[in-house]
């Protein structure tokens, strides 16, 4: 879409240079550009002005020219109104059914959901049992959700190709917090361990869950339409 709009441009200002050769370029660059949009959601297919191209084509002046890409725009932006959120969610959202996280203890590769539902189970039983006074098991449990945290963020490369958005969910600040929350265990202070085991829940689950999940869940009810 971003290509579109750059050779819509190109076109309206060749034309207005007068510039032939390069707007022959750049309408061809355009005609082929909006084709793929049938390609890739073959159902718009019926919505394309494709006989749009050959009449700009032939177009004799530049304000004929320009009327011509002002109906191609009205055609665009009435499949933004209608589609424009539809397909972000089902094309440029992620899929976690695909991604796998692999255990550095068994070496196995987990599905998302296994793994969320493990780092749920770790994390209340770290909140229990520190309730309860049981120091180690508080802390093995602490311990293994801090691995399959890390196991959890190796999987962020999938998308990210950057360590910069795993830092913002991972990185020090959710570190810290877990830093806290080992001391409050080993101190027997349930207060802090509580505390900061919410602020970790804060910044890490439920900042993910913000940008991640609310989408991804959309996507998925989209998918079974």
């Amino acid at each position: 879409m971003f290509a579109l709009r750059r050779e819509m441009q190109a076109v309206a200002e060749y034309s207005a240079l007068g510039d032939s050769r390069r707007l022959g370029q750049w309408l061809e660059r355009l005609e082929a550009d909006y084709r793929k949009i049938g390609e890739m959601v073959p159902e718009w297919q019926d919505e394309l002005e494709l006989e749009l191209f050959e009449r700009m084509r032939k177009a004799g002046s530049p304000e004929a020219l320009a009327r011509l890409q002002r109906k191609l725009r009205r055609s665009c932006q009435g499949c933004h109104r209608e589609y424009k959120l539809v397909a972000a969610l089902r094309y440029r959202t992620p899929d976690f059914t695909t991604v796998k996280v692999e255990s550095s203890e068994s070496m196995e590769e987990e599905t998302y959901s296994a793994v969320m539902k493990r780092l749920t189970l770790l994390v209340n039983r770290v909140k229990i049992a520190s309730v309860d006074g049981r120091r180690k098991a508080a802390l093995d449990a602490l311990d293994a959700l801090q691995v399959r945290l890390a196991d959890l963020g190796e999987s962020c490369q999938a998308c990210h190709k950057e360590s910069a958005a795993r830092e913002r969910i991972l990185g020090k600040a959710a570190g810290d917090s877990l830093t806290h929350v080992r001391a409050g265990i080993e101190s027997d202070d349930v207060r802090s361990t509580g505390r900061y085991l919410g602020e970790f829940a804060v910044r890490v689950c439920a900042d993910c869950h913000a940008i991640h999940r609310l989408q991804s869940d959309l996507r998925r009810l989209l998918s079974k339409r």
